[in-house]
């Protein structure tokens, strides 16, 4: 399973990338293992503001539906429109094409609250 070192992690099994006042959101390769082959991604509307562990949509594989929560509080600035019709991306490239949504932050000392790679892989 891979944790990549460059990200922060959730304990909701979310990831962020952060690059400038943009974070950018995934789940985690865990996560996608466990909820099996991605068919569909509720997302929010960009735009939309959110605060941090906020629902903001949800995952359905062919095994459940589950919930997503924001790592950070901030401004929907972008959806991944590719997933609409390749939603296997989460499942295949969770890290790279597989990227949920770009949150613009409102409150950068949040990521300070999110766990590093090795202190994810420990919660495993």
């Amino acid at each position: 399973m891979s944790v990549p070192e460059n990200l922060k992690y959730t304990k909701t099994h979310e990831w962020v990338k952060v690059d400038g006042d943009v974070a950018t959101v995934g789940i985690t390769d865990h996560a996608q293992s466990e909820l099996g082959d991605i068919v569909y991604l509720d997302l929010p509307q960009v735009g939309r503001a959110l605060q941090r562990e906020e629902n903001l949509g949800s995952v359905e594989s062919v095994k459940t539906v589950s919930d997503l929560y924001s790592p950070v509080s901030g401004e929907v600035v972008e959806t991944n429109g590719v997933l609409t019709g390749q939603s296997e991306l989460v499942n295949t490239d969770p890290y790279l094409s597989g990227w949920i949504l770009k949150i613009k932050l409102s409150n950068p000392a949040e990521l300070d609250d999110l766990m590093d790679s090795d202190t994810y892989k420990s919660t495993l």
